[in-house]
């Protein structure tokens, strides 16, 4: 093991625990020969400066594991602004679907504008001339012209036509005047939420580049221990969630769609996490469970905490194939529950979409989406 990497190492163990491990220092012997015995030809030595190498110590199993808590940390802080993200990302997305609808609603208006200017224009002229109501503003005013105008005076209808068109007018730009607000107040929190967006994508990439950089101090041999620590916590989770009896009062049947939301997850099986993908490629955890029931024909909020606000929370002695188990008290993570005590969920970066114990983390409570 080389003594560069291992100092490294200590540096992570040191940041995650609090506690330096030194290396012990090999006593320098000098050179020494028999008595009676030629003195041998001096060779070259290395220069009197140069410090004997240190002897590494053992990374242990309980500095592993605070590795293990730090890194858990990192990566739930990461899954946090993740949601973050794509909660803004979601409101960017929708206020700019309603800027273009205003500004169509402005273009429109405008053109309504033009033509009642038109109309009210060739009102007046023809009442100037006396021939009443030119034919564009008999339509205009009525579906049956000649119904309106049949016993009437032409003058009078004439003068109460150009009056509707006036206040058409009015109205027309009192609305345009609306939309502009609107669309003011809508760039207004769109450009909020991109920069609540940039806020959340930086903290993303901050956590996830600690936690690489805390693995990549691991010599190979560390990283496998790690693993496994990793795999034994899970493990005892889901063991003492399974011993506590909860999957003999599970027997919920999966309903049709939710037969076609769990096909669509287990089929991404092996796909690499992306934070803020929705596929095809790449999923993060509710980008996976949204893209799954969105393949059902159901379209359910993006991020695990909107889901846990707005689906329908359904005790957990009903849950069936298809619900979604939200975890962590901040509704952080989600996966799907497949049946027999588990799940399929897309973990954290450098991990695969994955099926896993129901229990291995920590259940806020499900929800269902078809109710």
């Amino acid at each position: 093991m080389g003594v560069g990497k291992r100092n490294l190492t200590m540096v992570a163990v040191a940041v995650v625990c609090a506690v330096t491990v030194l290396g012990a220092p090999v006593t320098a012997y000098a050179s020494q020969t028999k008595p009676n015995e030629p003195t041998p030809t001096p060779s070259p030595t290395p220069s009197s400066s140069s410090s004997p190498a240190p002897v590494s110590t053992p990374v242990t199993n309980e500095e592993l594991e605070a590795v293990r808590t730090k890194l858990e940390g990192l990566y739930h802080d990461a899954a946090v602004a993740t949601d973050a993200y794509n909660a803004a990302q979601e409101k960017a997305d929708k206020q700019s679907e309603e800027i273009v609808d205003l500004a169509h609603e402005v273009v429109e208006g405008h053109a309504k504008l033009d033509k009642l200017q038109d109309l009210i224009g060739a009102a007046a002229r023809a009442q100037y001339r006396g021939g009443g109501l030119p034919p564009e503003v008999q339509l205009w005013l009525s579906e049956n012209p000649q119904d309106f105008l049949e016993g009437a005076d032409r003058l009078r209808q004439g003068q109460l036509a150009t009056k509707g068109l006036l206040a058409e007018m009015n109205k027309t730009q009192q609305d345009l005047e609306q939309y502009s607000k609107d669309a003011s107040a809508r760039w207004e929190k769109l450009e909020a939420n991109r920069k609540a967006k940039e806020k959340a994508k930086k903290k993303i990439k901050r956590q996830i580049a600690a936690a690489q950089e805390l693995e990549a101090q691991l010599e190979d041999d560390e990283r496998e221990r790690l693993a496994q620590l990793e795999e034994d916590a899970a493990q005892q989770s889901q063991a003492a969630w399974l011993d506590s009896g909860i999957l003999a009062e599970i027997n919920g049947k999966a309903s049709p769609q939710g037969k076609k939301a769990v096909k669509f997850a287990t089929d991404q099986v092996g796909k690499w996490y992306e934070w803020g993908a929705e596929g095809p490629d790449t999923y993060d955890c509710s980008g996976l469970t949204s893209q799954a029931w969105a393949a059902a024909g159901l379209t359910i909020p993006r991020t695990s905490q909107e889901q846990w606000r707005q689906l329908k929370h359904i005790d957990i002695q009903d849950m069936r194939p298809g619900d979604l188990i939200i975890y962590n008290a901040d509704a952080s993570h989600v996966a799907m529950y497949l049946g027999n005590g588990s799940v399929v969920h897309a973990p954290r970066p450098n991990r695969k979409v994955t099926v896993a114990g129901a229990g291995t983390m920590q259940i806020l409570g499900v929800v269902r989406p078809d109710v």
